[in-house]
């Protein structure tokens, strides 16, 4: 069993996977977005060809809670999501995981190129990553 976690954006979409007994997550992939169809389809390619059983996806709130275009944007990103596989797909909170990510890249006195290369997939581990350590609460 695995879980997928993606970062959405208008640009790219982060790719994260988790290992097969749900402890941690790995920054797999970025996709660059092209048009909804291939992106769906990349994503379905993923999911069948590495047994992924579930799939969680950042949502993008406001501070406060609400609901923004970007929110938006990614709860109809994920109605095609879910018409286009066979596996559940989830929501997850992701305020901040864009700037948990760019601070931990600055950290390692990453250039500029590579923390853009690199965060959206490390924004997506890090979702994913908070997901998992959610269930071993429950």
């Amino acid at each position: 069993m695995r879980i997928l976690g993606l970062d959405f954006g208008t640009k790219r979409i982060g790719v994260a996977m988790s290992d097969e007994l749900l402890l941690t997550a790995q920054g797999l992939d970025t996709i660059q977005r092209k048009e909804l169809k291939s992106d769906l389809a990349m994503i379905k390619g993923i999911i069948d060809s590495n047994g992924v059983n579930e799939v969680i996806v950042g949502l993008p709130l406001n501070m406060n809670g609400t609901y923004s275009e970007k929110t938006r944007e990614a709860v109809l990103f994920v109605d095609e999501l879910e018409k286009t596989i066979s596996v559940p797909v989830k929501t997850w909170d992701e305020r901040l995981t864009s700037m948990q990510a760019d601070r931990a890249m600055l950290e390692l006195d990453m250039s500029r190129a590579k923390r853009r290369k690199l965060s959206d997939k490390l924004a997506a581990q890090i979702i994913l990553q908070s997901y998992l350590d959610s269930r071993k609460r429950d």
